[in-house]
């Protein structure tokens, strides 16, 4: 009885989630990678070829440094959410082909492919009473 009545909590519960995972991914996945420039940009970008596309590494890598850091700060602000966590998917789910294909394995591996799935569905939760997209 006292875990169901929770539920009157879940716009409350949105909002923390929202603000937490994107603050603490936007530390430390995020930001540092968006500042650190083309050469960290090439690097990212690189990780493409896992999953078949072999041109423009530093505009992949940029594109993932963006989605890492003004992804995370739409997420937090939960404004234009549903398209911020379908990039910040995207972003995991190459980050996980990567590792897979490297042969690092599942455990190496289980760390981007989870926050994939939690951003995946985030895309059908929405972002929740308390956010300006008020979905």
């Amino acid at each position: 009885m006292i875990l169901t009545s929770l539920t009157r909590f879940r716009e409350w519960g949105l909002l923390i989630l929202r603000v937490a995972l994107g603050s603490f991914y936007l530390y430390v996945h995020g930001w540092h990678k968006l500042a650190a420039g083309v050469h960290e940009w090439r690097t990212l970008g690189e990780a493409t070829r896992y999953v078949g596309i072999h041109f423009a590494p530093v505009f992949w890598g940029l594109m993932a440094a963006l989605s890492e850091t003004l992804g995370c700060v739409l997420v937090i602000l939960g404004f234009l959410f549903r398209p911020a966590c379908g990039l910040l998917f995207i972003t995991l789910f190459v980050a996980s082909m990567m590792i897979l294909r490297k042969g690092q394995g599942w455990e190496a591996a289980s760390h981007p492919i989870e926050l994939a799935i939690l951003f995946f569905s985030l895309l059908f939760i929405g972002p929740g009473k308390y956010s300006l997209d008020k979905s």
